[in-house]
C-alpha cells in the first residue's frame, strides 16, 4: 500500500482565515459599529418616547383635574346666582305689594352679584390653564410619536444590519445606515424645535 501524501492543511487554513479576513473581517467590524451605533441610538429614542408620552399623561391629567376645578367654580357659580335671583324675587315681592324691600335684601342680591363676578374670573382663570396644560400634552405627545417613529426605524436598521452580517451583503448594510441616518433625523426633529 503506497504511503498517503501528507497534505498541510495547517498552513493551508491560516491562508484562507487570512483572505476571509482581510476580505469580510473589515465589513463585519463595520457593520459591527454601525449596529452598536444604531442600538444606542434607539435606545435614547426609546427613552425620551417613554418620557415624553408619560410627561403628556401627566399635563393631560392636571387638565382634567384643573378642569374639574373650573366646572366646580361655575356651578358655586350658578349658586350664587340662584341665591342671588331668589334676593331679587324677594325684592320684586315687596315692591309688588306697594311696600319697600327691607335693606338686607338689596346687600344680599347685591353681594351675590359680586361674588359671581369674582367666582367668574377665577372659573375663567382655571380654563385658561387648563387649555395651557392640554396644549403642552399635545406637543409632547406629537414628539412622542416622533421619538416612536425614530424607534422602529431603529429597530428595522439594526435588524437589516444583522442580515448584511448574515449574508455579507453591502447593498443590505448600505440601507441599514440609510434607515439609520433617517430615524437619526427623526430623533434630532424634536430637539431641533425646542430650541
Amino acid at each position: 500500500m503506497p504511503e498517503e501524501i501528507e497534505i498541510d492543511t495547517d498552513s493551508l487554513r491560516e491562508k484562507i482565515a487570512e483572505e476571509h479576513e482581510k476580505r469580510g473581517g473589515s465589513f463585519l467590524r463595520w457593520i459591527s459599529l454601525t449596529t452598536a451605533l444604531l442600538a444606542a441610538l434607539a435606545a435614547i429614542a426609546s427613552l425620551k418616547a417613554g418620557a415624553t408620552v408619560n410627561e403628556a399623561l401627566v399635563l393631560k391629567t392636571d387638565a382634567t383635574r384643573i378642569q374639574a376645578q373650573a366646572s366646580d367654580q361655575w356651578a358655586y357659580y350658578q349658586a350664587k346666582g340662584i341665591k342671588g335671583a331668589v334676593a331679587q324675587s324677594g325684592i320684586n315681592t315687596w315692591e309688588a305689594a306697594g311696600k319697600s324691600a327691607p335693606p338686607r335684601l338689596s346687600s344680599e342680591a347685591a353681594r351675590y352679584t359680586a361674588q359671581q363676578d369674582t367666582i367668574s374670573r377665577k372659573a375663567t382663570e382655571l380654563e385658561h390653564q387648563r387649555d395651557e396644560k392640554s396644549r403642552e400634552a399635545e406637543v409632547l405627545l406629537s414628539q412622542h410619536h416622533i421619538y416612536a417613529a425614530a424607534v422602529a426605524l431603529l429597530q428595522i436598521s439594526i435588524a437589516l444590519g444583522a442580515i448584511a452580517a448574515l449574508t455579507g451583503s453591502r447593498v443590505v448594510w448600505f440601507g441599514s445606515v440609510g434607515l439609520g441616518v433617517i430615524a437619526a433625523i427623526l430623533l434630532a426633529i424634536p430637539l431641533v424645535r425646542a430650541s
